[in-house]
């Protein structure tokens, strides 16, 4: 268990195909090359023994270490202290435009007195599935090459001496005095060319280094964002953007798959692919935060899947970053998991549930594009009024809810709400851009959902509104109801389940989703954590609700449960750990989120104006 490292010793880079996690040590453990979704070659993070790494690090019992980012970039920068010196790891992917470029560029230099380096590229090709062949070429670089059918590989080339070892793996040792590099490069290699030209790599990685610098400072520079906690507001739109392939504009929901929700657990799932829920909060952080291209070439992805859906019924919750739909569900039996956390499993066999809410998640999208990004055409309207008459007619029937439950289908509240919003927001887009709709249908079946939420998922006993229709199980997702519009903060209902909330989901800044042990079901066995996307969804509605001060205060306590570099998985574990995949985008939208809608609630007292406003 020793080898394992906590989530938050670990740094995210990324070139917009795919992401690497670099833990503070020095070891490369997690690279699925060469898109989000495409098998590891190392993955050390979920076997430490079978999965494979990329280790570059000082050598000797004492070295201590930090990492920071470089501001405004996706550039990792990690500083090993000893009694002989100290030294500078700089980790980057150069950001290009297609996938087949994918490089990793690792750097160190020597800042003071002199250390002695180790580095060994163990790769494990298909999930550490495929037996590989490690080749020297002539220009002195090192080739690995899968026995697999796909024939993969990539190459090794550094400045300093290194020698394949056994078993198919590179490695080498040396001494650096202050002001000396060594530096290395894994590049993508196509099958088609195995004779290789010898290039300057030290030309190679600084041409590299600056670009890289320049797009991300660039990339930042036209954030119009410039309210409190900016900082922390753009690290999070910078791991979005990690996140979100450059290719296609679609965002995957975290970097990594199979990390456990409870250390030892079952819960572990991959989430190495795009959710239509997380579509238009994606949507909602870019356009805020002035990233107008994000937010179109997401559009267009999204516009994508309705076209080519053969009924409105077929639409999934979730698909591959190029809108394919085929995610099967496999167990990699061979890999023994985080800290010996089984299943490790890749594909989501959660894409083939029914669910609900995931209408509304995209009709919210579309009616933000159509507002704020640009209009959409009658043509692409006739495809989302199929969707609205598609939630118009089957808007009673039980799902799997937003959680994705593994047992029976339910009559759960996320999916009656967001029904409700399906409907409102395709009103609104036809109202606004005068286009043809049946209207009077329309708004006659938003009120009666509206009227279905208030009556029949309100508890009387509990003073909340409920998970389900006739439980009395309190699930956090009923903070999404003033964020979607449906209700004001002064209702007086919706105030009653703020306070029961609070008393039996809330520690502090931290908010369960549901807690079993009260008798939330959802087919599985373990605990979890505190969802911090759920503390961030409470942490808005205090705002909206008046309750500025409470907010803020919570607000920066929770910004003290994030990673050293900033960042946040899924949940926070019972010792104010990170758990769950890391890091998670939705996490980081919800932080955007509230972040956004404190400062303007701020501003608003600050200006005597009445706060509580909403950006749509």
């Amino acid at each position: 268990m020793a080898a394992y490292l906590p989530l938050e010793d670990y740094g995210l880079i990324g070139n917009l195909h795919t992401v690497a996690l670099v833990s503070k040590v020095g070891s490369l453990d997690y690279l699925p090359f060469t898109r989000f979704d495409s098998p590891t070659i190392f993955a050390a993070l979920l076997d430490a023994e079978k999965g494979g790494s990329w280790v570059l690090q000082p050598t000797g019992a004492e070295v201590r270490s930090k990492q920071l980012y470089l501001p405004d970039t996706g550039v990792l920068l990690t500083r090993f202290f000893t009694g002989e010196g100290i030294a500078e790891l700089t980790d980057f992917m150069p950001v290009k435009r297609y996938e087949q470029n994918c490089a990793v560029v690792r750097t160190v230099r020597v800042v003071k007195g002199a250390m002695e380096f180790r580095m060994q590229c163990a790769p494990r090709f298909d999930y550490a599935r495929t037996s590989h062949q490690a080749r020297p070429q002539p220009d002195g670089s090192i080739l690995f090459k899968s026995d697999g059918p796909d024939g993969f590989q990539f190459r090794l080339l550094g400045n300093q001496p290194f020698e394949t070892t056994d078993p198919g793996d590179a490695g080498g040792c040396w001494r650096l005095e202050a002001g000396e590099t060594a530096s290395f490069v894994i590049e993508a290699t196509p099958t088609s060319d195995p004779n290789f030209i010898a290039r300057d790599l030290a030309h190679y990685t600084e041409a590299a280094f600056a670009d890289t610098l320049r797009f991300w400072r660039e990339w930042v520079e036209s954030s119009t964002y410039t309210g409190r906690w900016r900082e922390t507001v753009l690290r999070s739109a910078i791991t979005l953007k990690l996140l979100t392939s450059l290719q296609y504009g679609s965002t995957v929901a975290a970097a990594t798959f199979s990390l456990p929700e409870a250390v030892g657990g079952v819960r572990n799932w991959d989430y190495r692919y795009t959710w239509i829920r997380d579509a238009a909060f994606t949507m909602y952080a870019f356009l805020r935060l002035g990233f107008m291209q994000e937010s179109k070439a997401f559009l267009r992805w999204i516009m994508d899947r309705c076209v080519q859906l053969p009924e409105a019924g077929d639409l999934q919750l979730m698909y591959a970053v190029d809108g394919t739909s085929d995610l099967p569900e496999q167990e990699l039996d061979h890999l023994s998991g985080y800290r010996d956390s089984r299943p490790v499993r890749i594909g989501n066999g959660a894409s083939r549930q029914f669910q609900l809410d995931i209408y509304g998640e995209l009709l919210d999208t579309i009616y933000l594009y159509n507002k704020y990004g640009g209009a959409i055409t009658y043509d692409f309207w006739q495809h989302v009024c199929r969707l609205v008459n598609y939630v118009a007619e089957n808007w009673r029937r039980p799902d799997h809810g937003i959680w994705e439950v593994r047992d029976e289908d339910r009559e759960f509240l996320s999916g009656k709400m967001m029904c409700w919003v399906a409907l409102d927001r395709g009103i609104r887009i036809a109202r606004d851009r005068s286009f043809p709709a049946p209207l009077v249908e329309w708004h006659r079946i938003r009120d009666e959902i509206y009227q279905e939420v208030y009556e029949h998922y309100w508890s009387e006993q509990r003073q909340s509104f409920v998970q389900s229709r006739g439980s009395a199980v309190l699930d956090a997702s009923v903070l999404l109801l003033p964020l979607i519009r449906m209700f004001s903060p002064a209702e007086p209902r919706w105030q009653a389940t703020m306070r029961t909330l609070e008393q039996e989901l809330l520690l502090d800044s931290l908010m369960f989703r549901y807690r079993t042990e009260h008798g939330a079901t959802d087919g599985l066995t373990g605990e979890e954590g505190t969802f911090t996307m759920c503390s961030f969804w409470y942490i808005e509605n205090l705002s909206r609700g008046g309750e500025v001060d409470k907010a803020r205060l919570l607000f920066e306590k929770l910004l003290g449960f994030a990673s050293p570099l900033g960042l946040y998985s899924e949940q926070i574990g019972p010792q104010g750990e990170q758990i769950g995949n890391y890091p998670q985008a939705f996490t980081h939208l919800a932080l955007i989120s509230a972040a956004f809608q404190l400062n303007r609630d701020l501003d608003a007292r600050h200006e005597g104006r009445a706060g509580g406003h909403q950006f749509v």
